[in-house]
């Protein structure tokens, strides 16, 4: 049993997993799922912020049975199979866009009829705030949770080409570079978040559920597991609201992992944005003994709106951070191609060591560290009988920088066993083509007179400053 998961706590359960794996980028979360899909006898459970049905599941690896589309896709899977029933949870308000697709329109209203399509918009949260967790269950035998959203401009290779007609959205235009992940999950594990769905099915007023009689084995075929007979925790975020009490359980789970952090800290978030989580980060950074620590971010937020707040935050927090790091082991950076285009990191990761790994929906921000729905899932390498569990934390932080750098993973671990240190392996191999670029303030005036009237990274106010708008 892990010594740092403690249900109540920093997690809601933890429960067994006959094997799970870590699907890095669109592709390869899209080519489980569909053959997950296309295995389960009688219930899907899809929990999404958004849901877009005229996404496509493109394979360049492998040939696909079934059509590409998942509107499509799912009608084939109904028609195929009499004793299957679809459930769908979408965030509400991100649901007004679906009123300008027409075709989208279209397949809504026909599942509207459909007997054994059940469609949900999830209104169960304080105005504001989004449904934003990522869960499928299928069968309660295997359940993927993470960052990726059954939605268009998700889709991309982890080569990350800068040109890509496969990431053509509907509109014909290119959705560029973007960097995701997750996590499949079979056992106890998919029961535990089957439950969890259900839990949010209900809340949001949707109707009674279809019991799960008789499992199949849904494990997408041909996946290697990474980690096998493991204890998973599942971790969440919760508003408070009257009839609900307010869940922080993945706020203080990344904050008792960053202070448990021996030697190396890897992060990957869509933002920055959250002052607790710096603070812990400082703090770390001014010990003698502390670890490096690594935050992988999109060089900017999507959207003017987005990228006017959340950029502006993180121009302050990283600043506050930089001043305590008296050792130099911090590093915000940036995943470019070889030409130089972009790579939007929408991946919410966080690897600790060679013993920890949390792969979910929340983002270092404040909504989803108390305001969201949020879902997170857990690994400690220390509670798993399999020795090699370490070893393969250590290997997927390791492929994930060679994913970024453009290199082997091989030469990534080398490296790292030579140096000790992540920063110089960072440093010494990406020095041409894909790289990984350090964060630049863009005005460090501005952001050095509002540093001087406001300690953000003070733990009795921290986040106050940035509360209810990040």
């Amino acid at each position: 049993m892990s010594n740092i998961f403690k249900p109540g706590h920093n997690c809601w359960r933890v429960a067994h997993a006959k094997r799970s794996a870590v699907l890095i980028d669109g592709e390869n979360y899209f080519r489980a799922v569909r053959k997950s899909l296309a295995q389960a006898r009688q219930r899907v459970m899809l929990l999404g912020w958004d849901f877009d049905e005229r996404v496509e599941m493109h394979d360049t690896v492998e040939q696909p049975e079934g059509p590409l589309r998942i509107g499509d896709y799912f009608d084939w899977l109904l028609k195929k199979n009499p004793d299957l029933d679809i459930y769908l949870l979408r965030w509400d308000t991100g649901a007004l866009k679906s009123l300008f697709r027409f075709n989208g329109l279209k397949t809504l209203i026909r599942w509207y009829f459909h007997p054994r399509v059940h469609f949900k918009l999830d209104s169960h949260h304080p105005v504001g705030a989004a449904q934003h967790q990522k869960v499928i269950v299928i069968d309660e035998d295997t359940a993927f949770c993470g960052g990726i959203d059954v939605t268009n401009n998700r889709w991309d290779r982890r080569s990350h080409e800068d040109s890509q007609a496969l990431r053509r959205q509907p509109d014909g235009n290119d959705a560029g570079p973007w960097h995701d992940a997750a996590m499949v999950m079979q056992g106890e594990i998919a029961q535990t978040l089957s439950e969890y769905a259900e839990q949010h099915w209900r809340d949001a007023g949707g109707k009674k559920l279809k019991a799960v009689t008789a499992k199949a084995d849904c494990w997408p075929q041909g996946l290697k597991a990474d980690f096998s007979d493991c204890p998973i925790a599942v971790a969440r975020t919760l508003a408070e609201m009257d009839e609900q009490q307010g869940i922080q359980e993945i706020e203080k789970l990344c904050l008792d992992l960053i202070a448990g952090a021996r030697k190396f800290i890897y992060a990957e978030s869509q933002y920055f944005a959250s002052a607790r989580i710096a603070a812990a980060i400082g703090k770390r950074l001014s010990e003698a003994d502390g670890p490096e620590i690594i935050v992988i971010n999109p060089e900017s937020a999507e959207g003017w709106l987005e990228s006017q707040i959340m950029d502006s935050a993180r121009a302050r927090l990283f600043e506050a951070v930089r001043r305590q790091d008296q050792y130099g082991r911090f590093r915000m950076l940036h995943p470019f191609t070889a030409e130089g285009t972009p790579i939007y990191v929408h991946a919410k990761i966080l690897i600790v060591d060679d013993q920890f790994i949390r792969i979910g929906s929340s983002n270092f921000n404040n909504r989803s560290l108390g305001f969201d729905s949020e879902c997170d899932v857990a690994l400690d390498a220390s509670a798993i009988a399999d020795s090699a569990a370490a070893e393969q934390i250590e290997s997927i932080r390791n492929d994930l920088l060679a994913e970024h750098l453009g290199r082997d993973e091989r030469d990534v671990r080398t490296l790292i066993a030579d140096t000790g240190s992540l920063i110089a392996t960072i440093e010494e191999l990406g020095k041409e083509g894909r790289r990984l670029r350090p964060y630049q303030i863009p005005d460090i005036d501005a952001v050095d007179a509002w540093l001087a009237d406001n300690d953000i990274l003070d733990p009795r106010r921290a986040d106050d400053v940035f509360a209810g708008i990040l």
